[in-house]
């Protein structure tokens, strides 16, 4: 059935919780992220029943969509074309999937795999309050989920502890993660916690552990991005950046100057339609790309479905935790891998 047989009859929100596996503590900025929440998500339906919901890139005004076909809004080979609609990106590309009865990665082309590797991004500071042990016991429980890779949050001497005592913890964290989980990947996120000098003693501490990627080490600076290529060669540990606010045009550059290795925009402060067009750039540009989804369950497997769709992103974030209601969120995580279901859409149901 061609979308072009379908016009839109309603649009409406409605609420979702989602619980995270434990309570998240802090990072180099920001304070206690809780135990989970509520969030808005929006419901497409036409006027031949079908339906799609998802996370909106931001609050947007859905009167002027009723009434229009639903082929005006979203092309399957391209993504959102309406701007009006672009606050829908995820409903409409679920709604269109399901018309078209294929899963999102499969409208997205199947360049990757369904079985997409997942490491956990739930291992804050909460050994600010619990002691080391207590990271231990979260990469541990981590472990049992079934991650068997680790980001690790840094930089608690920006914020929460004297510089000294807090480069200390960060290189004992570690350390620790390493010694506990020789095989995996460790990745670091400093979200802009550390001096260039302070990254430095960081990186001489930490050289035989291995780092994956080193994540958001400092502000966007060309100098410092130069810098730290330099310091780190091209081989080894890799450098992730564009989460925050992310440019674009700026982001691409770097790519190109051979400055970035692993893009972060974010699932949905980018969007799957932007996505769709920024991914052949960076594939030009030979650098990878891994699509920040920390905050909300819902958008690891977003994150999925762009990995399999697009290819492109070796590794995802995970989000330690469930959306509540939602019949296992449309795939499972076993051995490192989030595995997608082949149901149409985004295979969630709405709880």
């Amino acid at each position: 059935m061609t979308l072009s047989r379908h016009v839109i009859r309603s649009v409406t929100t409605a609420e979702i919780g989602y619980r995270y596996l434990r309570p998240v503590g802090r990072n180099s900025f920001r304070g206690e992220h809780g135990s989970g929440g509520t969030t808005t998500v929006y419901v497409v339906e036409t006027d031949r029943g079908a339906i799609g919901w998802g996370l909106p890139l931001r609050q947007g005004d859905p009167g002027p969509l009723v009434g229009r076909n639903l082929a005006e809004l979203i092309d399957p080979d391209r993504g959102v074309v309406e701007p009006a609609a672009e606050f829908l990106d995820y409903p409409l590309h679920d709604l269109a999937a399901r018309i078209l009865e294929v899963p999102v990665y499969a409208m997205l082309g199947s360049a990757g795999t369904p079985d997409v590797r997942c490491y956990s991004g739930g291992i804050y500071f909460d050994d600010l309050e619990g002691g080391i042990e207590a990271i231990r016991a979260n990469l541990q429980q981590d472990h049992e989920a079934g991650f068997r890779d680790f980001k690790l949050k840094v930089g608690r001497g920006f914020r929460w502890m004297d510089s000294e005592a807090g480069l200390a913890r960060d290189i004992e964290v570690t350390r620790l993660a390493r010694e506990l989980y020789p095989d995996a990947d460790i990745l670091v996120d400093v979200n802009d916690g550390f001096t260039v000098n302070t990254l430095l003693a960081y990186l001489e501490a930490v050289e035989d552990c291995r780092l994956y990627w080193l994540e958001e080490p400092f502000a966007e600076r060309w100098e410092d991005f130069r810098f730290l290529r330099k310091r780190l060669g091209t081989a080894g540990t890799k450098i992730a950046d564009g989460e925050f606010d992310p440019d674009e045009e700026y982001i691409v550059r770097l790519a190109q100057e051979g400055l970035l290795d692993v893009a972060l925009m974010d699932v949905t402060g980018h969007g799957l339609t932007a996505w769709r067009r920024t991914m052949p750039r960076l594939v030009e540009a030979s650098t990878e790309a891994s699509p920040h989804a920390w905050g909300l369950p819902i958008k690891t497997l977003y994150a999925a479905h762009l990995a399999a769709g697009l290819g492109n992103i070796p590794i995802i974030e995970g989000v330690p935790g469930h959306t509540e209601g939602t019949d296992g969120d449309g795939y499972t995580l076993a051995d490192g891998y989030v595995s997608l279901s082949d149901q149409p859409g985004f295979g969630i149901k709405l709880p």
